[in-house]
C-alpha cells in the first residue's frame, strides 16, 4: 500500500497517465493532505489491446489514500483529457472545474454512465482562481482546436506551475480565442515554480498552421464538390462544426448530421450558443433523402477508423441512412491518432472503393494540428521562465526533445525531469528529485468490464487470432484417472476440413497412451499440465503452429 506521504513543505507531482503515450492525460498535484487532478482522458487502444473499448488510468494510490483527492480541474473537451472522467468520478465524486463547453461535453458523458445528479461540475472563467486547501487554481485562456480550453496557474505555498495542457499560438484562431501569453509573462515575473507543458509537436520545427487554413480549404471543398459533401471530424471538435455550417450557409447548402455523439455534441454547443445554425440548415432524415445531393452536407463521426462510428458504417455499406453515390466527397478532417492508422487507411480505401472522391490531409490541408511546434514552446519557457521543467503530453520521444529543448534555452540539466506515469516527483525549497513510484498500469475497459482484462488474457487473445484452439474433452473416472469414454476434439481457427481427421486422430491417440491405461494416483493439476504440454508439441510438429491447447477433463 502506497501512502500518501508528502513532507512538510513539499509539492509532489504525479502523472497518472499522458507521459509515454498519447491519450489517458491526468496529473496528480499533492501537498500536504490535499491533491487536485488535472484532466481525466482515455486512451485508444492499439492493435494488440484485441477486444478493447478505451484504456483509462490506474486509480489504485487514490484507493489507497482514499481521502486525498479533494476536486478535479479539466483543460478542455477533447476525449483524451475528459474520456475518463466518469470512470474517476464514479469512484471519487468530487467537484469538478472547467469552462462552459467542457462542462457541457462533460454533462454529456456524465448522463451516459448516469452520473448526471451526482456529480457538481462548476463553470470557471479565464483569470477566476479556485481555491482548494493549499492549492489556488486560475484559469488562463489558450488557443486550441476546440473552444473554452484552458490552462491552469496552480498557485502553491512553494510558487506557482504552469499547467499549458494542449495549447498553440494562433495569431488568427477561428473562434477568436488566443494564449494569453500576457498573462504567462506576468507568472514569469512573478517566478514561475514548475512549468508543465505540452509536448506532443516537440520535434516539429517551426510554428503550426492557423485554424484559418482548414475554414478556408473546407470552404473550397463544400463550395465546388458535384455531389453530397461527407465531412468527417472529432464529435468534440465544436469550432470544426461552425467551419462546416459557415461554408454550408454561405453556399446555400443543408447540413445532416449523424453519429450519436455528434449529434448529441452539436445539440449541446448550440443551447450553450457554441455553435451558430440556423434551424433551416439542419436537416432531419426525411429532409436529408429528398434534397438534392449537390445542396447536401453531411457531418459524422468516425475520423478514427472506430468500428461503429458513422463513417465506418458509410464506408462499408452498413449504414442505415447513408450509402456512396457517384459524386460524393468525403473529407477527413482530422489525423489518425497514434494507433488507429490502419482503420483509418482501411475506410479509406473502402470509401474510395464505393466510388468516392476523399479528401484527407496527405493531399489537402483539411486538417491542423492543435498543438504548438518548437517555436511557440521556445516563446513559451522563453517568458515563464520556470525553475523546473516537466514536459508531458506526449509519446517519450516527444518528451526527451522538449527536455532537450529546455537544456539549449538555458534551464539546467538536473532542473528538466523527463518523468513517466506513476512517477513521484517531490520539490521542496531546496530543489526536486524523482523520490517514489506508484502503480500507474493501464486499465481495460472491455463492455461493462473496468479492470478486468489483464495482459495474461489480451495475451490469450493475441494467440488465438495468429494461430486458433484446439479443445479436448476427456470424461475421467474421478478416482482413478482413468478414461471412462473416447475423447472429443474440436478446433476452431486452427486448420481445415482437409486435415481435420489426421490430426484429431493423433490428439486423441496422446489422450489414449496418457488416461487409457493402468489406474494411477489422481493430481488434476499435473495431469492437465501434462497432457497441454503433450498436445501443444505434438501439434507443433505436425503443423508448425502453436494453437492454444485447452485440455477439458470431465470427473465422473
Amino acid at each position: 500500500m502506497t501512502q500518501a506521504s508528502s513532507p512538510e513543505g513539499a509539492l509532489r507531482v504525479i502523472p497518472f497517465g499522458g507521459l509515454g503515450d498519447i491519450g489517458r492525460n491526468m496529473m496528480l498535484y499533492e501537498y500536504g493532505d490535499d491533491a487536485i487532478a488535472v484532466d481525466a482522458g482515455l486512451m485508444f487502444p492499439d492493435d494488440e489491446h484485441l477486444g478493447v473499448d478505451i484504456i483509462i488510468q490506474d486509480y489504485s494510490y487514490l484507493r489507497e489514500n482514499p481521502d486525498l483527492l479533494k476536486a478535479l480541474f479539466i483543460t478542455h473537451g477533447h476525449e483524451d483529457h475528459i474520456g475518463a472522467a466518469a470512470f474517476l468520478l464514479r469512484e471519487f465524486p468530487v467537484p469538478v472545474f472547467c469552462t462552459r463547453l467542457t462542462r457541457g461535453l462533460l454533462q454529456v458523458k456524465l448522463k451516459d454512465h448516469k452520473l448526471l445528479d451526482e456529480i457538481d461540475v462548476q463553470v470557471v472563467e479565464p483569470g477566476q482562481t479556485i481555491h482548494v486547501g493549499d492549492f489556488g487554481v486560475e484559469f488562463f485562456s489558450v488557443s486550441h482546436s476546440i473552444p473554452d480550453s484552458a490552462g491552469m496557474i496552480i498557485k502553491t505555498p512553494l510558487g506557482p506551475v504552469v499547467h499549458t495542457g494542449d495549447f498553440k499560438i494562433d495569431h488568427t484562431p477561428v473562434m477568436g480565442q488566443h494564449t494569453d501569453l500576457t498573462r504567462l509573462a506576468e507568472v514569469g515575473r512573478e517566478g514561475a515554480l514548475l512549468l508543465c507543458a505540452d509536448s506532443t509537436y516537440a520535434e516539429v520545427e517551426g510554428s503550426t498552421p492557423s485554424e484559418q487554413i482548414v475554414a478556408e480549404r473546407l470552404e473550397h471543398a463544400i463550395a465546388n464538390a458535384p455531389g453530397r459533401v461527407i465531412v468527417t471530424t472529432f464529435a468534440s471538435l465544436i469550432s470544426r462544426v461552425q467551419m462546416v455550417l459557415d461554408a454550408a450557409v454561405k453556399h446555400d447548402k443543408r447540413v445532416f448530421v449523424t453519429g450519436r455523439s455528434m449529434v448529441n455534441n452539436v445539440q449541446m454547443a448550440r443551447d450553450l450558443g457554441y455553435l451558430e445554425a440556423p434551424d433551416q440548415v439542419l436537416m432531419s432524415v426525411r429532409e436529408m433523402r429528398e434534397h438534392p445531393a449537390h445542396k447536401t452536407v453531411i457531418v459524422c463521426t468516425g475520423s478514427q477508423g472506430e468500428p461503429n462510428a458513422a463513417l465506418t458504417r458509410i464506408a462499408n455499406g452498413s449504414h442505415q441512412h447513408i450509402t456512396i453515390q457517384e459524386d460524393d466527397t468525403v473529407v477527413l478532417s482530422s489525423n489518425p491518432v497514434p494507433g488507429n492508422e490502419k482503420s483509418v487507411s482501411k475506410n479509406i480505401n473502402g470509401l474510395f472503393e464505393a466510388g468516392a472522391n476523399v479528401i484527407y490531409n496527405r493531399i489537402d490541408n483539411v486538417h491542423v494540428r492543435g498543438h504548438a511546434a518548437r517555436e511557440e514552446l521556445k516563446i513559451v519557457h522563453r517568458i515563464v521562465q520556470p525553475r523546473h521543467f516537466v514536459p508531458m503530453h506526449g509519446e517519450y520521444r516527444h518528451l526527451v526533445m522538449h527536455a532537450h529543448l529546455a537544456m539549449q534555452l538555458g534551464m539546467p540539466a538536473d532542473d528538466a525531469f523527463v518523468l513517466e506515469d506513476g512517477d513521484v516527483l517531490e520539490i521542496t525549497a531546496d530543489g526536486a528529485d524523482i523520490v517514489d513510484e506508484i502503480s500507474a498500469d493501464y486499465i481495460y475497459v472491455d463492455g461493462l468490464g473496468v479492470g478486468d482484462i489483464d495482459h495474461v488474457v489480451l495475451r490469450d487473445r493475441a494467440h488465438l487470432a495468429s494461430d486458433g484452439m484446439l479443445v479436448i474433452v476427456a470424461a475421467v473416472d474421478r478416482h482413478d484417472g482413468k478414461l471412462t469414454g473416447p475423447p472429443e476434439v474440436m478446433s476452431h481457427g486452427f486448420i481445415g476440413p482437409d486435415d481435420e481427421a489426421e490430426i484429431y486422430d493423433g490428439a486423441r491417440r496422446i489422450v489414449v497412451d496418457m488416461l487409457g491405461g493402468e489406474a494411477q494416483s489422481v493430481n488434476w493439476r499435473e495431469l492437465h499440465d501434462n497432457l497441454k504440454d503433450d498436445l501443444a508439441r505434438f501439434l507443433y510438429e505436425r503443423t508448425h503452429r502453436r494453437p492454444l491447447v485447452l485440455p477439458v477433463m470431465l470427473e465422473v
